[in-house]
């Protein structure tokens, strides 16, 4: 009996109708494996995956096929989305049996869930030396039968070749399962700014290995395939607007201003590529080419959310440097006169970096998007966008993006309608094909929209009389299925982007968007001492959140309440922080809480330990240690702040063994390097209480928080104790820095004197 139907992944909802008798990851699938003496047939993928649904058409709807499975095997399908607890334990298997590893994954378990044997997609004929799904059921059928003694012997010894973590991130000041302490000294604040000049060496040495690994011809880092570098990219533009400390030799310049050419010429690539929705906004997971032209078009609700908010900072690194970072794309003639440190950003020979107003450009599309295709009723965000488009039962890739000259010259046809006096006037099929040139559309066939470099004033100009028409057509087109759960560490993420956003851009509406998710996940994932990872249709599901849940969601309340100052925000996000302390155990930061069951009581025991590397996402022990960090600034908490940087311990190793995978330790190391920068604003709300908002907003320190009173009733945080004003008075700011706080000030220009 297929036992999906229920489930509140759109992914498994999707095999609902297979002829294979799929279960959910739970103990009543591995009972009846146990009971039956049956392997485990685990498959592993995800709603956008454009070569899971492949396999599904291929052979999970194969009636033969899932005949064989109900005789042989328990079937288990597994969203790595809402279970990246299983994805990381039986990637860790399947990485160690085959030296590769993606998705869709496949994987053969003994009944107790020990894998033995392991592959990724199998077609439904044999190719290219690559064996039929078919004939990979029979071996493992005949093995398990005949050789059950060597099968098990092969379990074991995959247990327990991993049973131990690659690295164990501690509590305490340890690094490493196998690695001596680093020479930080964290005992209290005098002895962690000792180790500040560690961190500030890694930092620089991470800057000098990404600008070793910079495509300088297309913008990123490395080759095809790309990938968006999220938290790298945030480590980059932290770095640059603290000012760093170290040099990098071999750059000729100082590392901030390095890794603020690494930063925007990279996000410059993205935005002005077919990786960014150039008509609806969003970015897709990756470009399959190393020039960003042709994205792998799945659209991530991480993705997106860790990417605004990267542009969000940039934002405030670009408008508070307007001398070295450009306000606009120059024209075609125009030399951009960058000051000293950052001639290496505007060289002739490299991309330019993104505009300014590129970058603000860039935010309203992508929250447009946001709100118009994945927000759901109640206020919370969907997962993703599939890759394909669903068209009479067939699925095509990225047919929903791409377009012809054609329909290009529908489009002018469209817009001159909506328009019939534009104050440049110009022949549609003239626009169209001006158009299609500088988006690298071809004269036969589709292609998406691909500028691949900023435009130029006339090609806006251009541009922005033609989309008017694209999005009417767009709108008329089949769109991707959409995978409608919501995962609390996503919409945390979110959360905090999106506080962040409205206040740094001034969008009232974006932040009501963001109390509304914050409501969500109060009242849908949170119980008061459990989060949930997934909810669906408004009702909580599954598993207890994971590490990077709480952190993440943690953080994105600490977000909304410097948005908005509202104390009940702060007090979920501390409630959460609190929580949390359910990962640490024995001086060692887990993934998730309490005992394994189901098939992961027999699954790699490493992968239950906390992965200090980032993914696609800032790795979870980055997410807690910033969340920490804010949390110790807001409440002057020694603990928090002190085991903050104790997380940090490992770092000097990390950033030397995989630079781009530890952006997120490294930003968390540069706010806690730059502040806290604490900024306590006290008054009742009006243009001169927002003038001094806008101001503290608007800085680029990694080290600044924002706290807001009204200055009735009591504090909502510790760090506005005793900054009452008196009745009728102005609003006052107080600004403190490593401990001393500055003379209050009641104007933003005299604010100004004192924040970074």
């Amino acid at each position: 009996m297929n036992r999906l139907a229920g489930e509140p992944s759109a992914y498994l909802r999707q095999h609902a109708g297979n002829p294979v008798d799929w279960q959910p990851f739970d103990d009543a699938a591995f009972a009846e494996a146990r009971e039956r003496q049956a392997p485990v047939f685990l498959s592993v993928g995800y709603a956008a995956c454009h070569w899971c649904h492949v396999m599904a058409g291929e052979s999970f709807e194969d009636p033969e096929v899932g005949e064989y499975l109900r005789r042989h095997f328990v079937a288990i399908k597994v969203d790595r989305e809402e279970r990246p607890d299983v994805d990381d334990a039986y990637m860790a298997a399947t990485q160690a049996l085959t030296g590769q590893g993606g998705w869709p994954m496949s994987v053969f378990l003994t009944p107790d869930g020990r894998a033995f044997f392991a592959g990724t997609y199998f077609p439904p004929q044999p190719v290219s030396g690559r064996p039929s799904f078919k004939q990979v059921l029979a071996a493992v059928v005949e093995a398990w039968a005949d050789r059950r003694t060597e099968v098990l012997a092969t379990a074991d010894a995959l247990a327990a070749a991993l049973a131990d973590p690659a690295w164990r991130v501690r509590t305490d000041l340890s690094v490493g399962a196998d690695s001596p302490a680093p020479p930080v000294a964290v005992q209290g604040l005098d002895g962690a700014r000792n180790g500040f000049s560690v961190h500030r060496e890694a930092a620089s040495l991470a800057v000098a290995a990404m600008a070793r690994a910079e495509d300088t011809t297309h913008g990123g880092f490395g080759t095809a395939p790309k990938f968006p570098p999220t938290p790298a990219l945030e480590f980059l533009i932290r770095h640059a607007a603290s000012g760093g400390g170290g040099t990098v030799r071999d750059e000729g310049a100082g590392s901030p201003d390095v890794a603020a050419g690494l930063a925007g010429r990279t996000l410059g690539a993205m935005v002005n590529s077919a990786l960014f929705d150039q008509v609806g906004g969003g970015f897709a997971r990756y470009s399959v080419t190393a020039d960003w032209s042709l994205p792998h078009y799945e659209k991530m609700l991480y993705d997106n959310a860790g990417l605004l908010l990267a542009l969000v900072h940039w934002v405030r690194l670009a408008e508070a440097r307007p001398g070295q970072i450009p306000a606009e794309v120059p024209g075609p003639d125009a030399a951009p006169d960058a000051g000293p440190g950052v001639q290496h950003i505007h060289s002739t020979e490299l991309p330019l970096p993104l505009s300014a107003a590129e970058a603000r450009g860039a935010v309203h599309k992508t929250v447009g998007w946001l709100l118009a295709e994945l927000r759901l009723p109640g206020g919370a965000f969907a997962s993703s966008l599939d890759a394909d488009t669903v068209i009479d039962g067939v699925h095509h890739e990225g047919a929903s993006y791409q377009w012809t000259l054609a329909q290009l010259r529908e489009a002018a046809e469209l817009s001159a309608a909506a328009d019939p006096a534009p104050a440049e006037p110009q022949e549609p099929a003239d626009l169209a094909a001006a158009v299609a040139r500088f988006m690298n559309i071809p004269a036969k066939g589709a292609a998406p929209l691909h500028p691949g470099r900023g435009l130029t004033p006339p090609e806006r100009a251009a541009w922005d009389a033609l989309l008017p028409g694209l999005r009417t057509m767009r709108a008329a087109r089949t769109m991707p299925g959409r995978d409608d759960k919501v995962v609390a560490a996503w919409n945390g993420m979110l959360l905090g982007a999106l506080a962040e956003a409205a206040m740094v851009l001034g969008e009232p509406a974006w932040l009501a968007a963001a109390v509304e998710l914050g409501g969500y996940l109060r009242e849908v994932h949170w119980d008061g001492g459990v989060l949930r990872r997934v909810s669906h249709a408004g009702r909580a599901r599954g598993i207890e959140g994971l590490l990077e849940d709480y952190a993440a969601c943690a953080d994105g309340y600490f977000a909304l309440y410097a948005a908005t100052g509202s104390a009940e925000w702060f007090a979920l996000g501390e409630a959460l922080l609190d929580s949390a302390q359910r990962f640490l155990a024995d001086g060692t930061v887990f993934n998730s809480p309490g005992r394994a069951s189901g098939g992961l009581a027999g699954a790699p025991a490493g992968a239950r330990f906390a992965d200090p590397f980032d993914n696609a996402t800032a790795s979870p022990v980055a997410l807690l240690a910033g969340a920490l960090a804010t949390h110790a600034a807001y409440t002057g908490s020694v603990d928090h702040r002190v085991l903050s940087e104790n997380l940090l311990g490992s770092l000097p190793e990390l950033a030397r063994r995989a630079p781009r995978s530890a952006g997120g330790l490294l930003s968390v190391a540069e706010a806690v390097a730059a502040g806290p920068v604490e900024t306590a604003i006290v008054g009742l709300p009006g243009p001169e209480r927002e003038a001094l908002e806008r101001r503290a907003w608007a800085s680029p320190s990694p080290g600044m928080v924002v706290a807001v009173w009204d200055g009735a009733g009591p504090p909502p945080v510790p760090l506005l104790e005793g900054r009452g004003t008196a009745p009728g008075a102005s609003p006052l700011a107080y600004v403190c820095h490593n401990m001393a706080c500055a003379r209050p000030v009641a104007t933003a220009a005299e604010l100004d004197t004192l924040i970074p």
